[in-house]
């Protein structure tokens, strides 16, 4: 099953997309038509870089494979894509890629709500746009007086930025019933798209606004 846009490699031959990986957190998933194997990377969310499982070859996937792979897919938002196989030639007993998704974070995949959420903020060349999204909410956030006074009183960063996506993501997707739960995996599968931490420049606003400046 995958779950992501695959892409071409021209490092080696073969194809990469993106998973989310048991350990937590988005990774890099490389198949070659030579080896039954997948290589496998997860992302460092701090500088963005990948960095190969301990079983992953670095002769059949050198780390310049995995960066080309980071770059190639980065933005892409998960999406449903289980009726796709993807066939290159791999030995009849290949290992398939573990699924590290929990159920309600296959819902949320399949859900309008994230679907809408998703395309509100796609720039136009077809990928999330984490600008787009800290953008609208940081402006949210200083036109609210909800905001204000939540800050004001010292309330957490993340409280108060789940009641900005819960407000905002609920508005997008014309659903008031999306509860904080599935606003927090929402949250979450939005974060996994980031190297950088999705919502950081939100979070440091709202540390701005919470110390008055």
């Amino acid at each position: 099953m995958i779950r992501t846009v695959v892409v071409k490699l021209t490092v080696i031959p073969g194809y990469a997309y993106r998973q989310k990986l048991p350990s937590g957190g988005a990774g890099i998933v490389i198949l070659r038509p030579d080896s039954g194997q997948p290589g496998i990377a997860g992302i460092s969310k701090t500088s963005g870089e990948t960095f190969p499982t301990v079983n992953t070859s670095l002769t059949l996937f050198p780390i310049e494979a995995f960066n080309e792979a980071a770059a190639l897919t980065a933005g892409l938002p998960y999406q449903n894509l289980s009726g796709v196989k993807l066939i290159l030639g791999q030995p009849a007993d290949a290992p398939e890629v573990e699924e590290a998704y929990q159920p309600k974070e296959l819902a949320a995949v399949d859900s309008g709500d994230y679907q809408a959420i998703v395309r509100y903020y796609t720039d136009g060349a077809g990928r999330f746009s984490y600008d787009l999204l800290n953008r609208d909410l940081i402006r949210f956030a200083h036109r609210s007086s909800a905001v204000r006074s939540r800050a004001a009183a010292g309330e957490s960063v993340d409280s108060i930025r789940l009641y900005i996506t819960g407000t905002k993501f609920r508005t997008i997707a014309k659903n008031p019933d999306l509860a904080d739960g599935q606003i927090l995996t929402i949250s979450s599968l939005l974060d996994d798209i980031s190297p950088r931490g999705v919502f950081r420049e939100l979070n440091e606003e709202l540390r701005r606004m919470a110390a008055g400046r």
